[in-house]
């Protein structure tokens, strides 16, 4: 094995490996608070991170390893269809700005660390509040694992087999996590986004130069889809268009409602710092679309794989130095610590709060609240880690669209309330359910996969099953709230 072992890269991933490794540990001191002796302290970093800090967080587990590994392999494997996540990033950030603040000042006022919190004082149900916090926790596992697949890529790529490489990466995460808390990520999301950018920026600039201009990455690009046939090319077919807008459009209304955005959004110190960073976020689409780029260019590099997986690793290896190849490795796997810490903390504070305080210890202390997190956050990565191993899908990406199916059931409970309060608690449990289950069902039956065809009249289409479930949901929340208020009619008091 060693003679496969790239030393020089290795010797760099390492290198920056343990600097965020110790970045990690000494975040615990970095805008000091007391770590162990509040949640708000531990989950949330003190509820005061400003306009910076927040973008480099919020960036850092929203753009992670998926970004950089799974969207360039499913332009690889099926050429313009996988660019729908650019659309949706551009879709999410108005979406930020009008909902987020709000959320933020309801958060913010009555002390709420997650999103259960928000759905219980709303509705004033337990069992709503459980519904959300379950899907929390579980639809983050899948996102979680996307984290360690990427990390696995890169590893794979430096010549390192087996699993002891992500077991220690595993271990590190999870020891500076306990000890720091959100501090941790988001000093150490400074250096990963640094990293990203420069290695996007020098990739798209460099990569084209050396196989001879763009105009012959997209002709080699053109050719290979042209020889595969099928749905795939530079440009989308017809049937394809309602599955892409529905895809990028179901993902931007999942994107924050995962635990670990909500959680940038509730660390952040003002929701004016919400409103500015969803002005600044969208310079992080600008650099997906670079990223995405790079599966039309291991075309033109000649670039052959026997998973889409390794298409950016081996882009690497093949046209830059080794030294700046663990660079790039190591910029990868740094970004999937960064979210893999925010998620575990974010599926933590759910549990503590919404399960753990609201069914087993109500009077549990502030202190007791972040012992507990602290342990919720090692056990959440090992579920994670399960995933990993005994989820079948083609490709990463799959991992985060199947949780992104789940969280995207959590909308109405969450977004309704923040500006009508004509929906009951028994009416948005009864959507969530249907959401889950059918979506779910379908997802299963088809394989995993996040699309799903409607046949009506003899046509065919096909569209983003997150997004049916969704509509599913409203309209049975719709349903049940009409005929819970006929069984059990009775005025909503007005809140402040």
């Amino acid at each position: 094995m060693s003679a496969e072992i790239d030393w020089t890269a290795l010797v760099v991933f390492v290198f920056f490996f343990a600097l965020v490794t110790v970045m990690g540990f000494f975040a615990a001191r970095w805008k000091s608070g007391p770590v162990n002796a509040h949640l708000d302290e531990w989950g949330l970093g003190g509820r005061q991170f400003g306009t910076w800090i927040t973008w480099f967080l919020v960036g850092g587990d929203f753009y992670t390893a998926y970004t950089v590994i799974a969207v360039p392999a499913l332009v690889y494997a099926v050429g313009a269809y996988g660019f729908f996540a650019l659309p949706y990033t551009i879709i999410v950030y108005p979406f930020v700005f009008a909902v987020m603040p709000l959320l933020w000042k309801v958060a913010h006022a009555q002390g709420h660390v997650t999103a259960a919190d928000v759905v219980h004082d709303t509705y004033e149900s337990r069992g709503l509040e459980l519904a959300v916090a379950i899907t929390g926790m579980v639809a983050t596992m899948p996102y979680i694992a996307l984290q360690l697949i990427g990390m696995g890529v890169v590893i794979k790529a430096i010549g390192l087999s087996g699993e002891v490489p992500i077991v220690i990466a595993f271990v590190i995460l999870a020891l500076y996590t306990y000890s720091s808390g959100l501090r941790a990520p988001a000093l150490i999301a400074f250096v990963k986004d640094i990293m990203i950018y420069i290695v996007v920026l020098v990739a798209v600039v460099v990569v084209p130069h050396k196989l001879g201009g763009y105009a012959t990455v997209f002709t080699a690009a053109n050719d290979a889809f042209a020889v595969k046939g099928g749905a795939t090319g530079l440009t989308l077919k017809s049937s394809q268009m309602l599955a892409y807008a529905t895809l990028a459009l179901g993902s931007a209304l999942a994107a924050f409602m995962y635990p670990h955005t909500l959680t940038g959004v509730f660390a952040s110190k003002s929701a004016d710092t919400i409103r500015k960073n969803a002005i600044l976020l969208p310079a992080y689409t600008l650099l997906l679309g670079l990223i995405a780029l790079l599966g039309y260019m291991a075309y033109a590099a000649h670039i052959k794989v026997s998973s889409p997986n390794d298409v950016v690793p081996m882009l690497f290896k093949v046209l830059f130095p080794s030294w700046f190849s663990g660079f790039a490795f190591a910029a990868i796997a740094i970004g999937a610590l960064v979210p893999a810490a925010v998620m575990s903390i974010g599926a933590a504070n759910l549990f503590t709060r919404n399960v753990w305080k609201s069914y087993i210890h109500p009077t549990i202390s502030p202190a007791g609240e972040a012992s507990v997190a602290k342990i919720v956050s090692l056990l959440v990565k090992v579920g994670a880690l399960a995933f990993t191993i005994f989820l079948p899908t083609q490709y990463a990406l799959d991992l985060q669209l199947l949780g992104g199916l789940w969280i995207l059931q959590t909308f109405p409970a969450l977004v309704f309330g923040l500006f009508t309060r004509w929906f009951r608690a028994e009416g948005l449990l009864l959507g969530w359910a249907a959401g889950i289950v059918w979506g779910t069902w379908t997802a299963a039956n088809n394989g995993l996969k996040p699309l799903a065809t409607l046949d009506i009249g003899g046509a065919k289409y096909v569209f983003y099953v997150g997004l049916g479930a969704l509509i599913l949901n409203t309209i049975v929340a719709s349903i049940g709230t009409i005929l819970a208020g006929l069984v059990s009619p009775r005025r909503m008091a007005a809140r402040s």
